[in-house]
């Protein structure tokens, strides 16, 4: 049983097993044979003929109409650059390179069906069998120009380690290398220019735009990218409509209707050309003109794209296209080339009909007969003017040639060593190519990055009509994705051309921007890019265009009116210099100095009668009293410091009070001499002068004793007192302990209102020195004045708070001085003859009658 097995299994292993092909194999448009074998597959023409299938037959191939001539420049560039490669002795000497080339036309099934007869090598087979075991001889594939296509081909072909190498696939997509593994590109991915598109946008103030975009791989992922970072950027879509080749005419117009009631004046248009052509041609029907466009490098600097027509769409356009640059030799060859009937060298002849509007096998019409001068030619094939994609397939080719290379040299000793390119297996020249690394001939360093992408490097061009009415690609910078952020984009000094007549960068905005002292308020319903712009709270400040918040100022700033810069607000306290201060400086002098003014004249009439009835040492104590009463108010006045915050209150508190136990004693003493004189009074004896002096003493002492312990356990302190809604800020003085300023005030208060109720009692008493009355209008003053304080102490702001405080010192002070001792200087000084014993008896005997 077992030697069965064996014997089975060798002859199944032995057993060269024959695969049959349904259909006759494709044959490639171009193919040389060579040591190594280079596939090619390319857009050569736009669209497929369809036809519909009867169900009854095997379908028929598909066929191909509307030439490309930028397909076949792609082409016969691989060609050119692989006959160059040929041709040199340094590269792969004494070895080969072949070709074969497909055309796409487009389509992706049209791709992959061209990939896979580039692996199965059916094209090299002339019956329909082929060996399952053969594998192909194709290392390398070049193309797809479009990135579906791409996509397809290098999902294919990645099963078989085969390369793919594109010259035009910008999807970011093909930067995965799980899903791609073998895909290596000669132009940069999308995601570079989507972002860079992003902070372009954003570097000419437009924040409200409108896109487009392909409907496929290359549109959805790149637009994706833009619109995720110019989210990130704040810039806002107002619209993003999707176009591809084959939608109806319909869905075209209501794009053009979208974009003529759009209120953007700027569009982001990340599409392939092709697609965008039918665009083009409804915008063009419907005079769509004046906006500015923004465009990927697909149709940017696409010169089919770039006619004298299309310039009154496009004027003005600005977008990211690769490096321009120069092959040598290639416009020679362009021209040289002939159609042949040759198998696998068929490919120009559709091209040579269409230039020369001839065919080459038909005799029913203009016969061409292949040597027609193509130097008269003027199209996309022969202008060689704008090789920015082309210059990449010439890049794709040589960068295969030199893995190829350091491979036959086993350089580095990486990899398997081969010196037969009949053994070299695809898989083995991917792991060189993904080390390659060279430089062209005008300086350009080429390598692949762990994705297989290139360095991104892109040049800013605009749309310029040049004095002979041609369109021009003008660059105006730059952008480089390997420098640090901030520089990779850079922009020179030449003029730019706008889509608007006046020359101006155009404006774009759902909202005009918010000025300084203002913020955004998104409108409900709307993109954030369409917003109100109100006004700072008081106290706040935006100093910045659209700010988003308000600042709060500090509390020591206050907003200016404008609401955009924080100003220090000005320190408020009265002060000596202004007005107000001087007023009641003079009023505090000018009582100082009449207080003195009395003590000097009592002090020279103090043995009249007058004098000495009314108690003349209290008199004297009082004079002096008042004078400090009237100096403390200054106190009050200037910058408060913790000196003159701990000296205010108390010079006040202590100096009323013995302003006060003085004008008790004197009460005190008339109502005791009025009782003295009744038979068998002694009241006399008990208050007598040491008695009062102990009175005012005590009553002085106990307000000492109450501000020391303020001063010693709450001592008042300098404070400002900061409020946002206002322009100052008030220096004033903190009580310390409000508890203790209210008694110390409520002492003072007690005290005057027992004063007033005996001078009361005292008014009417019979003498002509009695002092009663005039005590008792002082007290009526005194506490008039006072009572009213309380309420405008409260409510008068800042600096008035004290200057209500010392015209209350200043009022009572006065009504003191004024009340008490002026009727006495008038007698003394005016009516000396009523100053005497006589009359004081004479007075005392009418009142008895």
């Amino acid at each position: 049983m077992l030697l069965r097995i064996i014997v089975l299994a060798l002859s199944v292993q032995g057993e060269d097993h024959l695969c049959k092909l349904w259909t006759n194999p494709d044959i490639p448009l171009f193919s040389k044979t060579g040591d190594f074998m280079l596939g090619g597959i390319f857009t050569l023409h736009n669209n497929i003929i369809e036809s519909k299938p009867t169900l009854k037959s095997r379908p028929e191939a598909l066929n191909c109409k509307g030439v490309k001539y930028t397909g076949y420049q792609f082409a016969e560039t691989m060609i050119f650059a692989i006959e160059q490669i040929n041709n040199r002795t340094d590269i792969l000497p004494n070895v080969s390179l072949g070709y074969k080339i497909y055309d796409s036309c487009g389509a992706v099934s049209l791709a992959i069906k061209a990939a896979m007869a580039l692996i199965s090598g059916a094209g090299e087979a002339q019956s329909s069998t082929l060996s399952c075991s053969q594998q192909s001889n194709i290392h390398t594939i070049i193309g797809e120009s479009a990135s579906s296509p791409t996509i397809g081909i290098s999902t294919l072909v990645g099963q078989f380690n085969i390369p793919v190498i594109s010259h035009f696939a910008t999807c970011a997509c093909l930067s995965n290398r799980k899903e791609f593994p073998t895909f290596f590109r000669t132009i940069p991915s999308d995601y570079y220019q989507s972002r860079a598109l992003a902070q372009l946008v954003k570097h000419f103030g437009w924040t409200w735009v409108g896109t487009i975009r392909s409907d496929n791989d290359y549109g959805n992922s790149g637009m994706a990218t833009f619109i995720k970072t110019a989210e990130e950027e704040g810039i806002c879509i107002e619209y993003s409509e999707v176009i591809y080749r084959t939608n109806p005419r319909e869905k075209f117009i209501k794009t053009v209707d979208i974009i003529k009631k759009a209120s953007s004046k700027i569009i982001v248009a990340f599409a392939s050309f092709i697609d965008l052509e039918f665009l083009i041609k409804e915008l063009l029907l419907q005079n769509v003109t004046g906006l500015q466009w923004v465009g990927s490098e697909s149709w940017v600097s696409a010169k089919n794209v770039a006619t004298k027509e299309n310039y009154r769409i496009f004027k003005g356009a600005i977008g990211f296209s690769i490096a321009n640059a120069a092959i040598p030799g290639l416009k020679e060859f362009l021209l040289s080339v002939r159609p042949s009937s040759t198998p696998g060298n068929t490919g120009l002849i559709k091209l040579w009909e269409d230039m020369f509007d001839c065919s080459i096998n038909a005799s029913n019409s203009k016969t061409c007969t292949g040597l027609e001068n193509l130097q008269v030619v003027n199209n996309l094939y022969t202008d060689v003017s704008e090789l920015r994609i082309t210059y990449n397939v010439h890049k794709a080719v040589y960068a295969v040639a030199h893995a190829l290379h350091d491979l036959l040299a086993c350089q580095d000793n990486q990899g398997p060593c081969k010196t037969n390119p009949k053994n070299i297996l695809p898989l083995q020249a991917l792991q060189y190519l993904k080390k390659v690394n060279f430089t062209v001939s005008n300086g350009e360093y080429v390598h692949f990055d762990i994705n297989g992408d290139p360095p991104a490097r892109y040049e800013l061009v605009n749309w310029q009509l040049s004095i002979n009415g041609i369109t021009e690609f003008v660059t105006i910078g730059f952008y480089d994705a390997s420098l640090s952020e901030g520089k990779q984009f850079i922009m020179n000094n030449n003029s730019i051309t706008w889509a608007d007549n006046d020359g101006k960068i155009p404006k774009s905005v759902c909202s005009e921007s918010c000025r300084p002292g203002t913020r955004k308020a998104t409108q409900k319903g709307k993109p954030v890019c369409c917003f109100d712009c109100l006004p700072c709270a008081e106290g706040e400040i935006s100093n910045t265009t659209d700010a988003v918040y308000c600042m709060k100022c500090p509390l020591e700033y206050w907003a200016n009116e404008e609401k955009d810069q924080c100003i220090l607000k000005d320190i408020e306290f009265l002060s000596y210099d202004e007005i107000m201060g001087m007023i009641l400086i003079i009023f505090a002098l000018f009582g100082a100095l009449l207080t003195s003014m009395i003590t000097v004249v009592f002090f020279k009439f103090r043995d009249t009668p007058i004098v000495k009835a009314n108690n003349s040492e209290l008199s004297f104590l009082l004079l002096f009293a008042l004078i400090l009463c009237f100096l403390c108010s200054l106190t009050f006045i200037g910058e408060p410091t913790q000196w003159s915050c701990m000296l205010r209150h108390t010079a006040f508190g202590i100096t009323f009070v013995l302003c006060i136990s003085c004008v008790l004693g004197k009460t005190t003493v008339v109502l005791i001499a009025f009782r003295a004189t009744m038979p068998g009074s002694n009241v006399i004896k008990c208050f007598g002068p040491t008695q009062q002096r102990l009175s005012v003493l005590t009553f002085t002492l106990l307000q000492t004793l109450t501000c020391i312990i303020w001063l010693v356990q709450y001592p008042p302190f300098p404070q400002k007192r900061i409020n946002s809604d206002k322009e100052i800020i008030i220096l004033e003085c903190n009580n310390g302990s409000t508890v203790i300023f209210y008694i110390v005030l409520g002492y003072i208060g007690l005290l005057a209102v027992i004063c007033f109720f005996l001078a009361f009692l005292a008014r009417k008493l019979p003498d002509n020195f009695n002092e009663a009355k005039f005590i008792t209008f002082s007290m009526l003053i005194f506490c008039a004045v006072w009572i009213t304080f309380i309420p405008s102490y409260i409510s008068s702001p800042g600096k008035y708070t004290v200057a209500v405080e010392i015209f209350a010192i200043l009022a009572s002070s006065f009504g003191l001085l004024l009340c008490i001792f002026v009727p006495k200087c008038y007698i003394i000084l005016l009516k000396p003859d009523k100053n005497s014993k006589k009359h004081l008896m004479g007075k005392i005997q009418s009142k008895s009658l």
